[in-house]
């Protein structure tokens, strides 16, 4: 590394793993992707405690970063339209679809691209955790990344097209039809006859059909695993996201699963 290089680092947080992610600036360069599954779902204390051991841990930390970005992936959060947000109101707007508790610090992001606020709840002790230890840093909820993404990059098409991010336990859906937000929503599911119904249930309820709609994963889905094997028995248009991305992937990186880090390699 030169001593000038610009380096940017993404922190993906979530109760079922961690994400991390270096992006040379000055190379243009992915030079680092690491992503730490837990066996089961935790909470954020213990969260806090696998991402300091991995921060002190790892060498590739030690280096001075021109910017650090925080993604808090959970299902507190809901999107307002922008004119009728009142930041006075966030956890009215949260509390009809979430469950909040009283001293739950809640805040928002702005996605201009579909003008909408995204109000949402983020994990308070890792973005202590991270200003102590980078100083100034940015965080967004992971759904923020994944609409402004998929609607910056969607090529224009009158017929919808769903989009799926699977992780451990929650699958994120967005719904895009004439390169307009028609549908987003977070589901938990135990199994793959929970993930497959509520699929089927956004389909339905957007009438959409199972025969033309195309449907496009991205995150912890491959090909013929049962996830991917029961989607493909109800709807016959399944494919994984690809995306020409504006930097290079360094060759020590595994290229072939890059749809499993869609969410971290958008957030640059």
């Amino acid at each position: 590394m030169k001593i000038n290089d610009i380096k940017e680092l993404s922190i993906q947080i979530n109760l079922n793993g961690l994400s991390f992610c270096i992006l040379n600036r000055t190379l243009n360069t992915i030079e680092f992707l690491k992503t730490i599954p837990f066996e089961q779902k935790t909470t954020p204390v213990e969260v806090l405690n696998h991402l300091k051991a991995e921060l002190s841990s790892n060498t590739a930390f030690s280096e001075d970063f021109n910017a650090v970005l925080v993604i808090h992936q959970n299902e507190l959060a809901t999107l307002v339209p922008e004119e009728l947000y009142n930041v006075e109101h966030k956890a009215d707007y949260l509390k009809f679809n979430s469950k909040i508790l009283r001293n739950d610090f809640i805040t928002e992001d702005d996605i201009s691209i579909n003008k909408s606020v995204n109000v949402y709840v983020p994990y308070v002790n890792i973005n202590n955790y991270i200003f102590d230890t980078f100083g100034e840093f940015v965080y967004k909820h992971s759904s923020s990344i994944l609409i402004d993404s998929h609607l910056q990059n969607i090529e224009t098409k009158d017929e919808p097209i769903v989009y799926l991010n699977i992780n451990k336990s929650t699958v994120e859906v967005l719904v895009i039809e004439k390169n307009k937000l028609q549908l987003f929503n977070v589901f938990e599911y135990h199994s793959k006859e929970d993930f497959i119904y509520y699929i089927l249930f956004v389909f339905e309820q957007l009438k959409l059909d199972v025969e033309t709609t195309t449907i496009e994963l991205s995150g912890k889905v491959e090909k013929n695993d049962d996830l991917y094997t029961v989607l493909f028995t109800y709807v016959r248009h399944v494919n994984f996201v690809e995306k020409k991305h504006k930097f290079s992937i360094s060759n020590n990186i595994d290229r072939r699963y890059l749809h499993k880090h869609f969410l971290i390699l958008n957030s640059f």
